[in-house]
């Protein structure tokens, strides 16, 4: 075990002590569930900017396949969720029992790149910046989960813009 990724997981989990966080935490983490809230922008995006609809269907298409990806990556490394102090319980329930990488990171990295190429003034940034950390306060990634797959997320968000701007002028 990587100690410093033990270390700030706990100390961020702490922050869930407090209602307001936890609540944050909570929220967040239910609208990052499989790429959700991010399949709904990109298609709210695609239905709002008819002149970029294909741009924006397409960086939809980078949102589901980072988060496709890094489901790929959980099946072979297989880490487990965090072990949490005893008291501090996770604030959410997940979908599965692997933890590395970041599903909710690698999407939202990959929306707010992808996303934020075509809406650079829509807080897409912020957004995915506060779902990466409220998995870390919901006590379900160490935070070297979130950083690869946010690295991930990145990755396939600039893998893809060449074929997501395709006849945008």
């Amino acid at each position: 075990m990587f100690r410093p990724d033990h270390d700030l997981l706990t100390v961020l989990r702490g922050c869930g002590r407090q209602p307001y966080a936890a609540a944050a935490a909570r929220g967040l983490s239910l609208a990052g569930e499989h790429g959700a809230v991010w399949l709904a922008a990109g298609l709210a995006g695609a239905a709002a900017d008819p002149a970029r609809r294909g741009a924006w269907l397409r960086a939809t298409v980078l949102v589901a396949a980072s988060h496709a990806a890094s489901m790929a990556v959980k099946r072979v490394v297989r880490r487990p969720r965090p072990q949490l102090p005893p008291g501090a319980a996770p604030l959410v329930r997940t979908a599965g029992r692997h933890s590395f990488p970041s599903s909710h990171a690698a999407s939202s990295a990959a929306a707010a790149l992808a996303f934020g190429a075509l809406a650079p003034a829509a807080p897409f940034r912020p957004l995915a910046t506060a779902i990466c950390l409220s998995r870390l306060v919901a006590g379900v990634h160490y935070p070297t989960d979130v950083a690869f797959g946010a690295l991930l997320g990145a990755t396939t968000a600039r893998l893809g813009r060449d074929w997501t701007h395709r006849g945008v002028r």
